[in-house]
């Protein structure tokens, strides 16, 4: 306990914070933590460029609370002190919890908006007064055009997760937002990854800003296994029932670009009697939130998601991250392996490759700016791999023909890409 609040306390922390972190386990800052905060403290603007599971929550929630507790002012009904928009429902609600974890002896109030349920709790939150306000685009905006929620008391602004804002089409949404901010307020700025538009959104917001950069972009969790199975797309479901019955896969969040994939596979593992659900944008926010109850509390084995439901998942113990297809963006890859290897423990990430996908797996191993290694571990053995340098096939040890047993051989680095025939890749 001494070395909890030791720790805190050096980066400026008052009790009541030290307290919180102490009674939810957390011993030592994360490295975003310790530049964040007294940075924040100060009144610091900020740019933090961080990949998820970073302890970023932490970083702005704990330096606004203090900040709040030291200046206090009684919350006005629908003008609430602070706002942190979010990208997705998930995400908002996770955030939410936070702030319940690390504000629990601060008497502050907070609340939470989003879509997929209905608006009268929300509006009887506002109108009741909060310090903090959660809250994701759509539904905040349509709030604030019923005159339920005002923002020109606002002291400090966070947007998080800006590069998945943008990729969901919020940008009206935000920019909309942000004009009906006060001039003088505190602004923090959260993104994995820092594309030119969002910078362009930073240089519009950030003042004078501090800027924390925690990883290079686009790199991966050094703790994370990264494994690509070459397998034709009608053999993807053998494999994926395969894998997960493996003893080692405690754990699994499998990953789809649609939701109709989404669906049909969880339905699928469900008919074979392993715990499956599907999660995505078009299932209703109660259906989302037991489906991720389930998972957190390992009543289901596998959780398959969409990027965009998938992005405020924050769930201890995913042994496995599974690329049932792989993403049509590297980041998306860079953000979906990062749901495993949390809290410091280790993960495995398994990506699907089909003979369409290989141009995306050379986009992928270039931004990580590593090769992935290739798996043939169940007999799905790898094609023939351009060199990137000369052109010449790559021979790939180990492979067997067939549907076969085998355990960790045949494994070895993919150096590129290209096409290869379907029969080959089953």
């Amino acid at each position: 306990m001494t070395s909890t609040i030791s720790a805190f306390t050096a980066l400026g922390l008052i009790e009541p914070l030290t307290r919180a972190l102490t009674a939810e386990g957390y011993t030592t800052p994360t490295p975003i933590q310790s530049q964040a905060i007294p940075a924040l403290l100060t009144g610091s603007d900020l740019l933090g460029i961080a990949q998820t599971g970073t302890g970023k929550t932490a970083a702005f929630a704990l330096p606004m609370l203090q900040k709040l507790i030291e200046n206090k002012k009684p919350a006005k009904p629908h003008r609430p002190r602070a706002l942190v928009l979010a990208p997705t429902r998930e995400l908002a609600l996770q955030i939410r919890d936070g702030f319940t974890a690390y504000g629990r002896h601060s008497g502050l109030r907070h609340a939470c908006i989003h879509g997929g349920v209905g608006q009268n709790p929300q509006v009887k939150a506002l109108a009741a007064g909060c310090d903090i306000l959660v809250a994701t685009p759509g539904r905040l905006l349509d709030l604030m055009n019923q005159r339920f929620a005002f923002l020109d008391a606002i002291e400090f602004f966070v947007l998080d997760e800006a590069d998945r804002m943008l990729d969901m089409g919020f940008i009206h949404d935000m920019r909309a937002i942000i004009a009906k901010l006060p001039a003088q307020r505190q602004n923090l700025l959260f993104s994995a990854t820092m594309p030119d538009a969002v910078m362009s959104l930073a240089n519009g917001i950030l003042k004078n800003y501090k800027r924390i950069e925690i990883t290079p972009q686009a790199t991966t969790v050094e703790r994370i296994e990264q494994r690509v199975m070459f397998v034709s797309r009608e053999n993807k479901k053998t494999l994926l029932h395969d894998l997960l019955k493996g003893k080692d896969m405690q754990r699994a969040l499998v990953f789809t670009r649609t939701k109709h994939v989404a669906n049909r596979i969880a339905e699928q593992l469900a008919k074979s009697g392993i715990g499956a659900e599907a999660i995505h944008g078009n299932k209703s926010q109660n259906a989302r939130q037991r489906a991720l109850d389930g998972f957190k509390q390992g009543r289901l084995k596998v959780l398959v998601a969409t990027d965009i439901a998938a992005r405020g998942i924050d769930v201890d113990g995913i042994t496995h991250v599974i690329n049932y297809e792989l993403p049509m963006d590297a980041e998306s890859y860079v953000h979906r392996i990062g749901r495993t290897a949390r809290a410091g423990t280790t993960g495995v990430a398994i990506s699907f490759c089909d003979a369409e996908e290989v141009g995306q797996l050379r986009i992928i191993e270039r931004t990580i700016r590593q090769p992935i290694t290739v798996d043939i571990s169940h007999g799905y053995h790898a094609p023939q791999i351009a060199d990137r340098k000369d052109g010449a096939p790559l021979s790939h040890r180990g492979q067997r023909q067939g549907k076969g047993g085998g355990g960790g051989r045949g494994r070895r680095p993919h150096r590129g890409g290209g096409n290869f025939n379907r029969n080959r890749a089953a």
